[in-house]
């Protein structure tokens, strides 16, 4: 059961939501440019409070795995990544939210899209403190009211950050209410939340599988699903392997507890020995090898290397870890990553372009990879422009969740008189 003392904060938090969101001016007002100026200001000037706020929440999670604890870590490296996105989202803002061009309709009426905020947004996400920046940024940006819900690994971060965002705020001249951060680490509180379907528009999870299964199941509140990276490399017969081999490192090394990094190989039965091999010589000591039980022999005696497991099928490692396992072709590929994919990022290397079409016509996901990085999947580096996550539902968006799917439209018709039965 929820205390009353949190029903009484989750109402509070919603009817400053609602106001904030009433209140708001609408998508293009000046105040929003000021608001990316002012962000970028607080940021500057209050950094070493949020790396003093951070140190603690290190403390407290000493003994948690180390990739954990990396992911809480934040560091005066974060900062220039940081402005650089508030910059972008600033240069991107007018764009995004001008009215769309006139056509002519019925009789003497002319049609127009108006952009309006989505509305009341609840962002979940669990680890990295530079998503409570993102999640501030983007959606108040076009005059969406946010709540933000991290990890209570990061709470002392988050509150740093939420007093920042507030300050921005009020330096703009934007309602209170358009930025809360929730740090209160009780689950029961999200539950609450996530039945509010009367005050939030939309539920952003940023995070494992699991967190989004949840969110979907638990709440009739629509979804804008991120995150759960369960993604695959299919290596082709004729693939070019040192290629293949230069992927999937650079699919997995740099940021192996990403979405859209690389999990698993299937590699054509045919050179999955030899893919092996030359993975095996690139990487050196750069990452872990989980191989099939027919594979093993095929990397040096020198390689981190263990046997696959079932289990491993689907799993995201969070770690160094790169598993193969060989296939009979396309179409065994393709089966697998439909049992066993989070529908995020794929990829194929392949020479054959009736294998490239293939792949493209038989494999369903948010982005698909042709001879690439699965780390191309990303906003800025498709050029956009700035995201707040990468969305794998059906609806709504679908990939890179930039600042034009932070909005909806408004029709407005200007009917200069039209009447339908007299232009019939």
């Amino acid at each position: 059961m929820v205390a009353a003392e949190q029903i009484d904060t989750i109402e509070t938090m919603l009817a400053a939501a609602g106001r904030a969101r009433a209140e708001a001016p609408a998508p293009g007002d000046g105040r929003y440019l000021a608001y990316c100026d002012a962000l970028a200001a607080e940021l500057e000037h209050g950094w070493d409070d949020v790396i003093a706020a951070n140190a603690g929440d290190l403390e407290r999670a000493q003994g948690l795995p180390e990739t954990l604890v990396d992911r809480l870590r934040v560091t005066r490296r974060h900062l220039p990544g940081l402005l650089d996105l508030i910059a972008r989202v600033r240069r991107e803002l007018p764009a995004c939210t001008r009215p769309g061009d006139e056509h002519p309709a019925l009789g003497r009426s002319r049609v127009r899209r108006v952009p309006k905020p989505l509305g009341v947004l609840l962002m979940i996400y669990e680890a990295r403190p530079t998503v409570t920046v993102e999640g501030a940024l983007l959606p108040v940006a076009v005059g969406n009211a946010v709540l933000l819900r991290g990890g209570g690994e990061i709470a002392s971060t988050n509150a740093a950050l939420a007093s920042l965002a507030r300050a921005a705020a009020r330096t703009a001249g934007l309602p209170d209410g358009m930025v809360q951060v929730i740090t209160d680490p009780d689950r029961r509180l999200v539950r609450q939340l996530l039945r509010r379907h009367d005050a939030i528009d939309a539920v952003i999870p940023r995070g494992s599988a699991s967190l989004i299964e949840h969110c979907r199941t638990t709440s009739s509140i629509p979804v804008i699903a991120s995150g759960g990276g369960a993604n695959h490399l299919y290596v082709d017969a004729g693939a070019d392997l040192t290629l293949a081999a230069r992927i999937t490192l650079d699919s997995k090394v740099a940021e192996p507890t990403a979405c859209n990094t690389l999990e698993m190989v299937l590699a054509h039965r045919d050179v999955a020995g030899a893919f092996v091999a030359e993975l095996a010589r690139l990487a050196g000591d750069t990452c872990g090898l989980r191989l099939a039980p027919e594979l093993l022999g095929s990397a040096p005696s020198t390689a981190a290397v263990v046997p696959l497991q079932p289990h491993d099928d689907g799993r995201e490692f969070l770690d160094g870890t790169i598993a193969v396992r060989a296939v009979d072709g396309l179409a065994e590929a393709a089966a697998h990553i439909r049992a066993h994919g989070s529908r995020h990022t794929e990829g194929v290397v392949a020479a054959d372009p009736g294998v490239v079409e293939g792949f493209l016509c038989a494999v369903d996901a948010a982005a698909l990879v042709v001879n690439g990085s699965l780390r191309l999947h990303d906003g800025p580096t498709m050029r956009l422009g700035p995201e707040l996550s990468i969305s794998t539902g059906r609806l709504h968006v679908r990939g890179p969740v930039g600042l034009a799917a932070l909005l909806t439209y408004s029709w407005a018709i200007d009917g200069n008189g039209t009447l339908r039965e007299e232009e019939r």
